[in-house]
């Protein structure tokens, strides 16, 4: 089985001029699944045709850089304007840059996903950390398969970073206290 699911894929870690697609396809315990990954410009000055690029959209992953903190600021707008073009699609938030020890964004502070009801992942595209997570949490919803499993990755460039293990640990730990604290009472985000 070969599902091909359209896929769009928000990304802040670099100034992306306009939109660039890439296939990723991921082998499951069902068989194939190709995503075609949009990647669409995080900066606003290069956004401007972005709502064109959501038209179809089956799920998205917006994405922001932990170490600089207007780009989480940022987050309630691209959220808002995703959701406006595609209304009712799995969405995952992916806090991106773990691997930098100077984190800006702390766990305790990343709520709006559990706000809007969203699943949210930490990673690190440079050391492959939790590459597979959204991607997995995604198609699972996708599929209405909570056993999806995928049996092979797909080939990846070497990470160019190392994760320190020590702060690894650290971090899932801040993740999941964060899950469990109580909500702010702002609706800044909202």
């Amino acid at each position: 089985m070969l599902a091909s699911l359209h896929f769009l894929y928000v990304l802040f870690i670099l100034a992306t001029l306009g939109v660039e697609v890439h296939p990723l396809v991921f082998h499951t315990n069902r068989g194939l699944i190709r995503y075609n990954v949009w990647d669409t410009a995080g900066q606003e000055k290069f956004g401007g045709l972005r709502d064109g690029y959501y038209i179809q959209g089956q799920c998205a992953i917006i994405m922001f850089d932990v170490t600089a903190r207007v780009t989480y600021k940022n987050v309630p707008n691209w959220y808002r304007d995703l959701v406006r073009v595609c209304e009712n699609i799995p969405i995952v938030l992916c806090g991106n840059k773990v691997d930098v020890k100077d984190r800006k964004v702390k766990a305790k502070t990343i709520t709006f996903h559990r706000k809007k009801n969203l699943q949210y992942y930490d990673i690190s595209a440079k050391s492959n950390y939790n590459f597979e997570k959204p991607f997995l949490w995604l198609a699972r919803k996708l599929l209405g398969d909570p056993n999806l499993e995928f049996v092979a990755m797909p080939a990846l460039a070497p990470p160019e970073v190392q994760m320190d293990p020590t702060m690894v640990a650290q971090y899932e730990q801040e993740i999941a206290a964060a899950a469990n604290a109580e909500l702010p009472d702002d609706d800044e985000d909202l």
